[in-house]
């Protein structure tokens, strides 16, 4: 079988979303490429491909030929690096042109509406016009000139084209002004037309660059988090190297209150990390020899050693940086209308502009042939594939970034887009709704409890191989108990243990041990024991020869934030269901305390895949929330599946939504953010169709039958130049909410 590779290549020079869908198809078309999908918010290409059919170079001339620019660099992350220095040159080039554009525009503006009779004026005006288009303007007409040539036609054609018949009709006019005035008619010139709308095109293309800098923070912030240099041993020595050249195996050093550069298991030392950053727990973990870092995170307080086991693209915050790009980058099912809109959005403004024109010659004939190339000037400048090429990646952008941001993974625009839709969620019980390790959560001393007996039950427990043993054994390490050996020890199957200490023979387990060696147990311990059994907890014995010392209950704690988790959803309309493989007894005690109405006990993985299909088959929208191996079947047939972080990599791969914190409040704000974003791509994209709908018949004269209303092409250009602006804008007002 083929090896088959997926890249995230930064792609330049793409001016609206018809360029987008130009290098999406030039790429998608290569033999070798099985799929292709391009973002022009984001100016990526994600193309998976097989690397023994074609190469990125390849792909680099095919894209380069239809006149534009791919970044192709070893190391993506150096690619990214290459782009972002590419677009800040630009900018600043840009902010330059727009700012020269204007300093000649303004004052062709005065001449050409308040000074047109003066003597000279056409030439001065001529002289300002060219000037822009030809030192400002002049990679619009070099794109649209590239294009024409490779049969393609995108914005930049649509202003060349605007801007040149403006400019060389009025220079027809400059030049022989006898041809109108022989027929009685005014030889009127509209050279503050070509460069006002320039000025105008820039400044709006400066506006929704800036823009769309601020829809990608949350990426760079995620890059943000890892150092750039790190403190390489090498023989003893320690020297400061730039991350771009460590290897999986590298010893590294770390120094309190730094970022760990790379993933990596300490070798020597111990401290406090910050993971906060990536999980989202505010705790500090504490870290010993042995015990695994993650690139990005902080050390508090103590100096240690690693040995890099994840560098560069193989860290889990490059995974985490490239899956959000990938999200980022992702087309949601209602893009894939605009794409059909925008491969024939030029041809057809072209069209209804000489449509435009012909109409308004045969309705009036010569006198009129001054409205009529206003008119389709105007058409040519007022429409805009920008704002509905940016209308859906835009709010994806922002979104997603801010998803990430709160510790939300969202893997690609189809999960976004159906999270919003969720009228029913189906909940795992251990390790989502609860911490999903057994703790003790209570105890009764038949006495007080010495350290004699402490010693013996952390001893034993020590020893047990019992699931709940762990609970005791991590009970007991801060209360001062030590271990020692004992003179026998024996395992009791399916009841607990028997260890003789001295004389005496001590034993802790279930129920039946206390009647085995005839212990008594009191009244009042009864009560205790009756209550914690209503309460679902498991009941330890503990005690030596014929003598109970203490019983203990043992419970997996719901989670603070569950129940919060559960009323917010609850709020927002959605059902909850909660499928677990635990009894009876301990889901109904999880499912009263939550508030759950609809629970299902002793499920197995089947059981849970049949469950969610036939919420599904009576009309249900549902997303099943897991974090095991066991869920992974009802994760994969769920609409959307979601995992909780600290859950199983099965889990979490099948997971279109990864929760990266054990905090399942993180799910009810997905599903808000999700609708937030939806929302916001509908605002868009209505009001980039509602523009165009309206702008493109307004400046075709429609109704200037009716008032006399004609858009002058300076106006048209200053609305499409604010449509764009006025759709990012709008995406970022997500950050707000």
């Amino acid at each position: 079988m083929k090896k088959i590779e997926t890249r995230i290549i930064p792609v330049l020079e793409m001016s609206c979303a018809v360029c987008a869908n130009n290098v999406e198809n030039t790429v998608k078309n290569l033999p070798g490429v099985e799929d292709a999908s391009v973002s022009f918010a984001a100016n990526t290409l994600k193309v998976t491909y097989y690397p023994a059919d074609i190469s990125l170079g390849d792909m680099q001339t095919a894209v380069q030929s239809a006149g534009y620019r791919m970044v192709i660099e070893e190391k993506e992350e150096d690619a990214v690096e290459v782009r972002d220095k590419i677009n800040r040159k630009h900018y600043e080039r840009l902010r330059r042109n727009t700012i020269g554009a204007w300093i000649l525009a303004i004052p062709l503006a005065v001449l050409g509406m308040a000074f047109m009779h003066l003597p000279y004026v056409n030439w001065v005006m001529m002289a300002l016009a060219l000037a822009i288009m030809v030192l400002f303007g002049h990679s619009f007409y070099v794109n649209g000139i590239r294009h024409a040539l490779n049969n393609k036609a995108n914005m930049d054609t649509l202003v060349a084209l605007s801007t040149s018949i403006a400019f060389l009709f009025s220079l027809f006019n400059t030049v022989y002004p006898q041809f109108w005035t022989s027929r009685g008619l005014e030889p009127h010139v509209y050279y503050e037309a070509s460069g006002i709308i320039i000025a105008f095109v820039l400044l709006g293309k400066l506006l929704e660059d800036r823009a769309k800098n601020r829809t990608s923070s949350a990426i760079k912030g995620l890059m943000g988090l890892q150092p750039k240099t790190a403190r390489k041993v090498t023989g003893g020595r320690e020297e400061e190297v730039l991350i771009s050249t460590l290897q999986t195996g590298d010893s590294i050093n770390v120094r309190p209150g730094e970022k760990i550069p790379v993933d990596g298991v300490l070798i020597k030392g111990s401290s406090a990390v910050d993971e906060s950053m990536l999980n989202g727990e505010p705790i500090p973990v504490e870290k010993n020899i042995g015990d695994n870092v993650l690139a990005g995170t902080i050390n508090q307080k103590g100096a240690f050693t690693i040995q890099a086991t994840g560098v560069g693209a193989s860290t889990m915050l490059a995974q985490i940086v490239r899956m959000v790009q990938e999200a980022q980058g992702s087309k949601a099912p209602v893009q894939r209308i605009v794409d059909k809109i925008s491969r024939i959005f030029v041809p057809v403004v072209v069209l209804i502009a000489m449509l435009t024109f012909i109409i308004w010659l045969v309705a009036g004939g010569t006198p009129h042939f001054s409205y009529g190339l206003l008119a389709a000037v105007s058409v040519l400048v007022i429409a805009c594939p920008c704002a509905l090429g940016l209308a859906t990646p835009t709010a994806l952008m922002v979104g997603m970034g801010k998803a990430a941001g709160r510790h939300i993974l969202i893997k690609d625009a189809f999960a976004l887009e159906n999270l919003c839709k969720i009228n029913t969620v189906v909940l795992d019980k251990t390790g989502t709704l609860t911490e999903g390790v057994p703790q003790v959560v209570d105890s009764y001393w038949m006495s007080v409890a010495n350290v004699c007996y402490l010693d013996i039950l952390y001893t034993a427990e020590l020893k047990s191989e019992h699931p709940l043993a762990s609970a005791i054994v991590k009970w007991l390490e801060d209360s001062g108990a030590s271990t020692f050996e004992p003179k026998s020890f024996e395992s009791i199957t399916g009841q607990g243990v028997r260890m003789e200490v001295g004389d005496e023979t001590y034993w802790v387990g279930n129920r039946t041990l206390p009647d085995r060696f005839q212990a008594i147990i009191p009244d009042n311990v009864v009560k205790h024991i009756e209550q914690w059994e209503k309460n679902g907890y498991s009941i330890i014995y503990y005690g030596g020869d014929s003598t109970l010392l203490a019983v203990l209950a043992i419970a997996d704690r719901i989670k603070p934030t569950s129940l919060l988790a559960i009323d917010s959803l609850k709020k927002q309309g959605i059902e909850v269901h909660l499928l677990t493989g635990d009894t009876q007894h301990s889901a109904g005690m999880v499912a009263t305390a939550l508030g759950i109405d609809n629970y299902k006990a002793g499920m197995l993985p089947n059981d849970k895949d049949e469950y969610v299909k036939e919420l599904q088959r009576k009309g249900k929208k549902v997303a099943m929330v897991g974090d095991g191996i066991n869920d992974s079947q009802a994760l994969a047939r769920a609409d959307v599946s979601v995992a909780m972080g600290k859950g199983t990599d099965i889990a979490m791969d099948v997971a279109m939504v990864t929760l990266m914190t054990s905090d399942l409040s993180l799910l009810p704000e997905a599903i808000r953010l999700s609708r937030q974003t939806v929302r916001q791509i509908k605002q868009n994209l209505f009001w980039a169709f509602i523009f165009n709908v309206i702008g493109i018949p307004l400046a075709a004269g429609v109704l200037y039958p009716v008032n006399g209303l004609l858009l002058n092409p300076m106006i048209a250009s200053m609305a499409m130049a604010f449509s764009s602006v006025a759709v990012v804008t709008n995406s970022l007002r997500l950050k707000a909410k």
